[in-house]
């Protein structure tokens, strides 16, 4: 994997653009939405100065080139961060989901400290919710309303603002990662994870149970996931592969796959990939299960027959604009019609294929929104800035912004 150099980068003329969200490796799907924001824009400014607050700076540099300049913002002395903000012409906030309870109020200190600057400051397709507590709630209410604009990912997190308090006009789009392009993923690295190349192969993302089963204690949650794979094994003939989209995955992966009566044929992902590489795995699956929201989106974006299992509001809002079964909880009970559901979902794809790319398409041009929306805040800075600098030579604008992924899935083994 390439790595950012450790030397600093030389000046840029155009402006500079800070991106703040959850960046630094935690999870698979925050790190495909850096990707994909980063791509954005250098495409709007290939000239700008891209500058990630991130919680791992060092993770960020190695495995993001495109970001100019990382500065921690996590566990640091404030003043440095401080700093960097003053320094900005414009914060991006985002995106991902990142104004919930008890973080919310931490991203939104940042913003705050921008617009005190004097500095632009755009939201970038965020997610929101849950927000019960009273601090969280007055940060998203007081801060969202002095930002130049605010997008969100999808209608949930929209009417979560209208519930606080947010008094403004709130744009819904797309989450920014269905423009992930995918990369290879070979028939050597299938091998080295021990996954065959000569079957019918399930990917599976699960991680703790959460509001997803709350009526559950863990170990029958494991059982319930480990009959959702077995079942799979015999009716597909398949093998079972986890995916795991963050690190705790890893543990609530063992615990299924020892649940179940054919672990033979289960395995786990467990080497260290990108998010273009995660997406290029998906393009050796058949079908798709599971829990994490961008494994359901990384499935779409490949052409799988997908059954979310539902955990939070972003996933039920997916799953609808993808016509993909929404189920409404995870209970011991409700075995047998999971199951029936995965069997439908199997039978009916053939039929569904061409409505499942379609759909692809139309929220892929919905992410491109966001960007445009972007780059119109970034017009009118520039225009502030030649106002000022009249002596400063015109950037020419990107007018294309990247284009989603356009590579055809593998045809279903039926």
């Amino acid at each position: 994997m390439t790595t950012a150099p450790s030397h600093p980068q030389p000046a840029r003329p155009g402006p500079r653009i800070g991106v703040l969200g959850s960046y630094g490796g935690f999870n698979i799907g925050d790190e495909s939405i850096l990707t994909c924001v980063l791509r954005c824009l250098r495409a709007q400014r290939p000239e700008a100065r891209l500058v990630v607050f991130s919680r791992n700076a060092e993770h960020t540099r190695a495995h993001h080139p495109g970001a100019d300049e990382v500065v921690d913002w996590e566990g640091v002395s404030r003043n440095p961060v401080l700093d960097a903000l003053a320094s900005l012409d414009v914060l991006v906030l985002g995106g991902g989901g990142l104004l919930f309870d008890g973080e919310a109020r931490r991203y939104l200190r940042l913003v705050r400290a921008a617009q005190e600057r004097g500095i632009r400051t755009f939201a970038y397709a965020i997610g929101a919710g849950p927000l019960r507590e009273a601090e969280d709630r007055e940060a998203v209410r007081n801060v969202l309303a002095d930002m130049d604009d605010v997008v969100v990912r999808d209608e949930e997190s929209k009417l979560v603002l209208e519930e606080v308090g947010v008094e403004r006009d709130v744009v819904v789009t797309a989450d920014p990662a269905l423009l992930l392009e995918p990369e290879p993923f070979t028939d050597e690295m299938m091998r080295h994870e021990g996954v065959p190349t000569d079957s019918r192969l399930v990917g599976m993302s699960v991680r703790e149970p959460g509001r997803a089963a709350e009526k559950l204690d863990e170990g029958d949650y494991h059982a319930l996931l480990a009959d959702v794979a077995d079942f799979l094994v015999r009716r597909l003939d398949a093998h079972v592969v986890f995916l795991p989209m963050e690190r705790h995955d890893v543990r609530h992966a063992h615990a299924v796959l020892s649940h179940m009566t054919a672990p033979d044929k289960g395995r786990i992902l467990h080497g260290s990939y990108s998010p273009g590489q995660v997406l290029g795995f998906m393009r050796h699956l058949d079908l798709a299960v599971g829990m994490r929201l961008h494994f359901v989106i990384f499935a779409a974006l490949s052409g799988l027959p997908v059954l979310p299992l539902p955990y939070s509001g972003k996933v039920f809002d997916f799953a609808r604009r993808m016509g993909a079964p929404a189920l409404v909880g995870v209970a011991r009970e409700q075995a047998g019609l999971l199951l029936a559901e995965v069997d439908r979902l199997w039978d009916e794809y053939p039929e569904r294929r061409d409505e499942l790319h379609s759909r692809v398409r139309e929220l892929s041009t919905q992410a491109l929104e966001t960007c445009a929306r972007c780059g119109v805040l970034l017009d009118e800075v520039d225009g502030g800035m030649e106002a000022a600098l009249s002596t400063a030579p015109a950037l020419e604008a990107q007018t294309e912004p990247p284009h989603p992924p356009t590579a055809e899935p593998r045809p279903l083994g039926v």
